[in-house]
């Protein structure tokens, strides 16, 4: 699997496990009240993913087999350009 694809799933399945933590959130009894708006609903999802990714980075840099709960253990190696320093 090239690096590309192996950066797409490790961005979509944060994206995906965000949602369906949401989702259970709401099924659980977790409901936004009425007045509250989509954007609310919206940044929650947004909030939930990024939790989700910087604990799954933080467990993968301590235990790197954990890279798998971002959908890919591996991680994408990206080439320097001309010029380019990599740190």
């Amino acid at each position: 699997m090239n690096d590309y694809v192996i950066s797409l799933i490790r961005t979509w399945v944060p994206v995906g496990v965000g949602l369906v933590i949401t989702w259970l959130a709401r099924e659980l009894g977790v409901v936004l009240d009425d007045d509250t708006t989509a954007t609310a609903a919206t940044v929650a999802v947004a909030v939930v993913t990024a939790v989700y990714y910087a604990a799954a980075r933080a467990l993968e840099s301590r235990w790197p087999a954990l890279g798998v709960l971002l959908g890919a253990a591996k991680t994408p190696a990206y080439p320097a350009r001309a010029g380019e320093v990599r740190r």
